[in-house]
């Protein structure tokens, strides 16, 4: 694959870190390989599904590694209060998410050309990478469930972008052997592989028909939901917001806004409108809205607190 251009207005500019020539004595695998020395560059900085990075090793670390997996990129500093309480949760979730992304942090002071060709002002400052593109996440401490959302809106979006593969453990945890990848539920591996393919037809067969033998499978709920809305909003009309906006009672309209809205982060924005739109109209059309958004929820995680809020304010809405 060849290298994403980074000249285009509004995005980072990364084209000048050229990949290194090989150090003499590298291990095998690269930077970040398995013989990295501990607190070296490319070596595990707390987690198994954690890598300190260099100027360096940037390009082999986040660049390429990120064309198969979802990479999260921690800006921080030792000398800054904030970037010390936020990278213990950035950790954390590494390791709870096990494999499906990779996080990468780069202390600015060791690293100061990577600040400056990102642009940092602030720390702790956190971006994504996904094929190469640069994905904003947030600026400044943020508390455990904020990153959670992120995080998970992240791999949502990179479901979207066809990138579903895991990373490996890439260092150890502490002096403990690197952590397993726990094995995957042969229940979802059709569902899995139709969506790592790119066949989302065949990911939604699958799911339905998992789904008709275990009804209250929440897994596939979610998954089918996920890969539904990934479908509804490849090719998107320009002019859908627009119909929406003059259209209130366009149901079709303002659901594949709110689909849009979701895809870009936007997740109280897009639980609003379906709301309103549920005000707004009655009978089999509000009956469809309400299940549409019900399908959101799914995608979010019903366990969010944005979908608790936005259910009690659907049910104020029915009742």
């Amino acid at each position: 694959m060849s290298q994403p251009n980074f000249s285009r207005p509004g995005a980072i500019d990364l084209s000048s870190l050229r990949k290194p020539p090989a150090r003499p004595g590298s291990a095998p695998g690269g930077p970040g390989g398995a013989g990295a020395a501990p607190g070296g560059p490319g070596a595990s900085a707390g987690g198994a599904y954690v890598l300190n990075v260099t100027e360096q090793t940037f390009q082999a670390d986040v660049i390429e590694r990120s064309l198969q997996v979802p990479v999260v990129v921690e800006f921080w500093s030792p000398r800054s209060e904030a970037s010390t309480a936020l990278s213990p949760v950035l950790i954390q979730l590494s390791s709870e998410y096990a494999g499906k992304f990779l996080l990468t942090r780069i202390d600015i002071d060791a690293n100061p050309q990577l600040a400056q060709a990102v642009g940092v002002q602030t720390i702790p400052l956190v971006i994504a990478v996904l094929r190469g593109q640069v994905v904003p996440l947030f600026q400044g401490a943020v508390s455990d469930a904020e990153a959670r959302q992120y995080v998970d809106q992240l791999l949502t979006v990179a479901v979207a972008n066809g990138i579903t593969g895991r990373t490996d453990p890439v260092g150890p945890v502490g002096d403990a052997p690197a952590a397993a990848e726990p094995e995957p539920d042969p229940r979802y591996e059709a569902a899995e592989n139709a969506v790592a393919a790119g066949d989302l037809d065949g990911a939604i067969t699958a799911y339905e028909a998992l789904l008709r033998e275990t009804p209250n499978d929440a897994e596939a709920k979610a998954g089918l939901s996920r890969v539904q809305l990934v479908k509804r909003t490849r090719d998107v009309p320009a002019e859908v917001r627009t119909r929406a906006a003059d259209n209130p009672e366009d149901i079709e309209a303002q659901m594949l806004v709110a689909d849009v809205d979701l895809m870009g982060g936007h997740v109280d924005d897009a639980f609003a409108r379906l709301i309103k739109t549920i005000q707004l109209t009655a009978g089999d059309e509000r009956d469809k809205v309400r299940l549409h958004l019900l399908e959101l929820f799914e995608v979010v995680g019903t366990d969010d607190e944005r979908v608790v809020k936005a259910r009690r304010r659907l049910m104020a809405a029915l009742f």
